[in-house]
C-alpha cells in the first residue's frame, strides 16, 4: 500500500509573501499550511510555526528579509503536527497556545505527529530536525492581550471549529486577522477533529470581529472584505453540507461507507477542485458521522486508524488506481 491520497502529492508549492499592512505578511503556500508574521517595535511574532524547524527556516528566511528584530512570539492556532512541530526552529521565542490547545497535546499529541507524518510527507520535509512535541510555554484562556511597543495583538480562542481549541490572532486597529484552520480558501477544511454543532457560531464571531484583510490556514492571503467574506462564507457553506449530509444519513442509519458515497456524489461537483479534497473527505466523513451519532468529542486519530478507515471508505475506487 502506497497510502492515503496526499502520499503522491510531492509538488513543492510556490510560496507568497504578502504585505497586509506596514509590519504584517502573510506567509502563505499554495494550499499549504500557511503561517503569519506580525512586527512590533522591537520583535517579531510568527503565527504557526509550520511542520518542521526545517520547514520554519523558510519562514525565518523571510522574516529576515524585511527586518533584523528578533523573533520573540510563535502563536499556535492549534494543535495539529503541521503547525506546531517546526517551533523549535525559533530559537528563544515564547510558544503561546491557549490551554485547550495544550490539553489536546497532552491527550493525544504524539498520535497525531505519528498520524500526520504518515499521510502526507511532504509536508514535513527535514522531519529528522523535529526534537519532539512542541510544548506551549505561556498558556491562555480565552483571550490574552500582546503589546508589541505600539502595537495591540489579540489572541482569541474563537471557538470550536477545526479543533477545540482554535485559536486567531487580530490586529483590532489594523483590522487584520490570522485565522489558522478555522477559515480556508480554495482549500478543503479538514474536519477530521472538528465540531461541526460549534463551526457556525465560531464563524460568527469571527466575522464579528470586522477583518477587512485576513490569512486562512490555507490558501492566499485575502487582502479586501470582499475576499473576506468568500473565505468565511465558502468554510461555511463547505462545513454546513457535509454535516447536513452526515445528520441525515446517520438518522436513517445509514453506514459510514453510504454516507461517505453520498457526500463524496454530492460534494465533489462544487468543492472537488479545491485542494486536498480527496485527502481530507474519508477524514471529515468519519468525524462528521461520528457528530452527527451523538459523539461530541473527536476520537484520536493514530496512524492505524489512519489505515483501516482509508481502506473502508477508499478501497474500492483506490485500488484501481494503484493508490492503496
Amino acid at each position: 500500500m502506497s497510502g492515503f491520497a496526499s502520499s503522491n502529492d510531492l509538488t513543492e508549492k510556490v510560496v507568497s509573501f504578502d504585505e497586509l499592512g506596514p509590519g504584517l505578511y502573510g506567509w502563505t503556500a499554495e494550499g499549504d499550511p500557511n503561517s503569519g508574521i506580525v512586527i512590533g517595535d522591537d520583535s517579531v511574532l510568527v503565527v504557526d510555526a509550520q511542520a518542521t524547524p526545517k520547514m520554519a527556516a523558510d519562514v525565518i528566511a523571510k522574516v529576515r528579509s524585511v527586518t533584523d528584530k528578533p523573533i520573540r512570539h510563535v502563536v499556535l492556532s492549534h494543535y495539529h503536527a503541521v503547525r506546531v512541530l517546526g517551533a523549535s526552529g525559533y530559537q528563544g521565542a515564547e510558544i503561546i497556545a491557549s490551554d485547550v490547545t495544550r490539553d489536546l497535546i497532552v491527550e493525544r499529541g504524539q498520535q497525531d505527529m505519528d498520524s500526520e507524518i504518515g499521510r502526507f510527507p511532504r509536508l514535513f520535509r527535514g522531519k529528522e530536525s523535529i526534537p519532539g512535541l512542541t510544548w506551549p510555554h505561556v498558556v491562555f484562556h480565552k483571550r490574552m492581550t500582546l503589546w508589541m511597543g505600539q502595537r495591540e495583538v489579540q489572541i482569541i480562542q474563537i471557538g470550536r471549529s477545526h479543533t477545540a481549541g482554535d485559536t486567531v490572532v487580530w490586529l483590532p486597529k489594523e483590522k487584520v486577522c490570522f485565522a489558522g484552520d478555522v477559515v480556508e480558501f480554495g482549500a478543503t477544511p479538514y474536519c477530521g477533529d472538528a465540531h461541526f454543532t460549534d463551526w457556525p457560531a465560531t464563524l460568527t464571531a469571527l466575522k464579528a470581529l470586522g477583518a477587512e484583510k485576513l490569512v486562512p490556514g490555507r490558501g492566499r492571503s485575502l487582502l479586501n472584505p470582499k475576499d473576506v467574506e468568500e473565505g468565511i462564507a465558502g468554510t461555511a457553506a463547505f462545513t454546513a453540507d457535509l454535516f447536513a449530509i452526515a445528520r441525515t444519513g446517520a438518522a436513517k442509519g445509514a453506514s459510514l461507507k453510504q454516507v461517505y458515497d453520498e457526500a463524496m456524489g454530492a460534494m465533489r461537483p462544487k468543492y472537488g477542485h479545491w485542494v486536498i479534497f480527496e485527502h481530507c473527505m474519508p477524514f471529515n466523513v468519519s468525524r462528521a458521522y461520528d457528530e452527527a451519532k451523538g459523539l461530541d468529542h473527536p476520537r484520536i486519530w493514530t496512524a492505524e486508524r489512519d489505515v483501516e478507515m482509508w481502506k473502508a471508505l477508499e478501497h474500492g475506487a483506490a485500488a484501481k488506481s494503484g493508490e492503496i
